[in-house]
């Protein structure tokens, strides 16, 4: 069975984890495994059937295939401290959304180790595709790569032969996903205040017609801003490097990162969590949170 490590268990590596149990042999290693949710952690672990390393060498020891799912601030360092450790023949498999150069940097510092990098970019929540969220794959031998990981059962496409390209098209599709989900926010924030959302709202889906403004479109879009607003604010700081990196501003892309950061921080202000708001309409959570 092919030997999987993952690095990150989080909501990514979790899914991940949980699907390649069974199929391969999967160890998870997470820096919060020496913190203080170790505990909670390494019995999740347990419940779906995959073992908790001790540390990140004894995650990587054996694996074919590592997946960092990490943060994306984290990502450059873990690539750093995995490097001395890979063996010929191991994999890493970068699929952190991060700027194309943050990818060069953590491909360059793998190359001073015997493991190989892999660049890749998940085009869609992990949840609730799992497996078959859409995978890109950059690097040299991307297309073996992309065979062996949908032999796992995964959806992966090798789209580059050069490390940052399937990141630069994730990053650059960031900037509508993510500024989409934002602007929704601010709308209807404002929009709710003056009582007028539901005129808004009509007006927005006279205008587009099939995205689903009068259905559920709003309760998706903020609920994401809620649930994963810590995350994408990261992200889109790796979006706006990426844009600055040829010479875009990307002023849209920082404002998007505000308010992305924004609605969290007023829950965790007013000590509320995502799961206060289930199931998920916008107006009510707004209406808590004003």
């Amino acid at each position: 069975m092919t030997g999987i490590a993952i690095i990150g268990f989080g909501e990514a590596g979790q899914v991940y984890a949980q699907d390649l149990a069974g199929i391969a042999n999967v160890r998870v290693w997470d820096k919060k495994f020496l913190s203080q949710h170790a505990e909670l952690l390494r019995g999740l672990a347990g419940q779906i059937a995959v073992q908790p390393a001790g540390s990140l060498n004894e995650a990587l020891d054996g694996a074919d295939l590592v997946f960092s799912l990490v943060t994306a601030s984290s990502a450059l360092d873990v690539a750093k401290h995995a490097a001395p450790l890979l063996r010929a023949g191991q994999i890493f498999l970068d699929f952190n959304s991060v700027a194309p150069e943050t990818k060069r940097a953590a491909a360059e510092v793998i190359a001073t180790g015997a493991g190989s990098y892999l660049d890749v970019a998940v085009m869609a929540p992990v949840p609730p595709k799992r497996l078959a969220t859409p995978l890109l794959i950059g690097g040299f031998a991307a297309s073996l790569a992309a065979d062996t990981l949908n032999a796992l059962g995964c959806n992966a496409r090798a789209a580059s032969e050069h490390i940052g390209d399937v990141s630069a098209i994730k990053m650059c599709r960031s900037v509508m996903i993510k500024g989409l989900e934002a602007l929704t926010t601010e709308c209807l924030s404002a929009a709710r205040q003056y009582g007028v959302e539901e005129a808004v709202l009509a007006s927005l889906h006279a205008s587009f017609p099939s995205l689903g403004w009068n259905d559920q479109l709003p309760h998706y879009l903020i609920s994401r801003v809620a649930e994963h607003g810590v995350r994408r604010a990261e992200e889109m700081g790796e979006v706006v490097k990426t844009l600055q990196d040829v010479g875009v501003a990307g002023v849209m892309s920082q404002a998007t990162q505000q308010v992305q950061a924004g609605l969290p921080a007023r829950m965790a202000e007013q000590c509320v969590r995502y799961s206060d708001f289930t199931p998920f309409v916008w107006q009510e959570a707004l209406d808590r949170l004003r």
